[in-house]
């Protein structure tokens, strides 16, 4: 009975190191990275077993958890991933330390891990083959930007602002004033977690370069603002130097308007009487009778003449060899003298003694018009035959 005790408890012993050989070890359960860094994930396996394991890493993450690489037969498998390009086994499989590496981790790399191993002839006891390891990539903030809010005059309240777009966990803010006067700040004046420094009751005193640092777990960045408080009498000068430009700009904006419009005005106005002008002129009228051929022409000249010679009956006169001519006034104007002739007397004959007065020439009918107006009706000067004393013509 004792040797069959002693080799119960021999295969108990021996049944239960089976049990607790095959056992995945992890170094943390938290792993930190910052972006753009690699990140490890420590993990290593014991097993008295020379049989190639089976390996497994996995991806817990909404909607689904997901295989990330395998090692199957001795074999390592990437699957088709976001990490298939930055991921592997830090150290070789056959030394049991089966790490895994994520190089340029991003922000979305982060979630819960899990490693599980699996050896063919080793006892395996529920959940120790399975190792979790949570990672979080931390993000460092982005530079901030730093604004003034409020007018910066003696005796004002202005509030300084400092916001970062980036950061994971969300960055901390510390506002200071930069030497030679060298000022920290705590709350209430300042709010780390929105970034924001009130002043009050500002003075001179109180101008100078005010710098914000965004920090975190990552990382921290920094923005600057300079703040010129100013007398209310150097705003007030510079408040009314800028309404005067305004007003004095406005003015002569005015006076360029009514400018052009005068001159629009003026030249409508010529415009409009240049147009009158032309409505009212009366175009020429042609003559209503028509033009005779030429032998009309002379009798009717011809017949004139006659009448003339009837009408100034002073005598026969000598025949001249040049045309007496008609003007377009009707008046009669008879041949020059010759060269080297005296000029004929005009005077009539007198009458029992009484010299007789020369009949004054016919005035012009009232409604005769001037040689310029005939012109321009189409009238031609005509060039009347010259006559004998006789009245016949030469």
């Amino acid at each position: 009975m004792g040797a069959l005790r002693r080799a119960a408890l021999a295969l108990a012993a021996l049944l239960g190191v089976s049990l607790a050989v095959l056992e995945v070890h992890v170094g943390t359960s938290l792993v930190f990275s910052v972006e753009g860094q690699r990140a490890v994930l420590p993990v290593w396996y014991t097993s008295h077993s020379h049989k190639e394991p089976y390996i497994t890493w996995m991806l817990n993450k909404k909607p689904a958890p997901f295989q990330i690489l395998s090692v199957i037969g001795g074999v390592v498998k990437v699957e088709e991933t976001d990490l298939k390009s930055r991921v592997g086994f830090l150290y070789p499989i056959e030394t049991h330390n089966i790490s895994l590496f994520i190089n340029a981790s991003r922000e979305q790399d982060s979630g819960q891990y899990m490693c599980t191993v699996n050896v063919v002839d080793d006892i395996i006891r529920m959940h120790k083959n399975v190792g979790l390891i949570n990672l979080t990539v931390l993000v460092p903030p982005a530079t901030p930007t730093c604004q003034l809010h409020g007018n910066a005059v003696v005796g004002a309240n202005v509030t300084l602002s400092c916001s970062s777009k980036k950061g994971k966990p969300s960055p901390l803010y510390q506002w200071q004033r930069q030497p030679p006067t060298l000022q920290v700040f705590f709350p209430p004046a300042q709010d780390q977690a929105r970034g924001t420094l009130k002043l009050t009751n500002l003075s001179l005193e109180m101008s100078g370069v005010y710098v914000c640092r965004a920090e975190n777990e990552a990382g921290s960045k920094n923005c600057s603002i300079v703040l010129e408080v100013q007398s209310t009498s150097t705003k007030a000068v510079i408040a009314g130097a800028v309404l005067g430009s305004l007003g004095a700009l406005a003015t002569i904006i005015f006076f360029a308007q009514k400018l052009v419009g005068y001159r629009r005005k003026k030249r409508d106005s010529q415009e409009e009487g240049a147009n009158e002008i032309k409505e009212d002129a009366v175009a020429p009228k042609t003559p209503s009778w028509p033009r005779r051929p030429a032998s009309d022409t002379m009798s009717k000249t011809s017949t004139l003449s006659s009448i003339a010679g009837t009408r100034h009956g002073y005598g026969a006169r000598a025949p001249s060899d040049t045309a007496s001519i008609l003007t377009t006034t009707g008046s009669y104007r008879g041949p020059p003298p010759r060269a080297g002739a005296r000029p004929p007397s005009l005077s009539p004959p007198a009458v029992n003694g009484t010299p007789r007065r020369r009949p004054e020439p016919p005035a012009a009918p009232a409604g005769s018009l001037p040689a310029a107006s005939l012109a321009r009706a189409g009238a031609v000067p005509v060039m009347v035959p010259a006559q004998s004393r006789a009245g016949s013509l030469v």
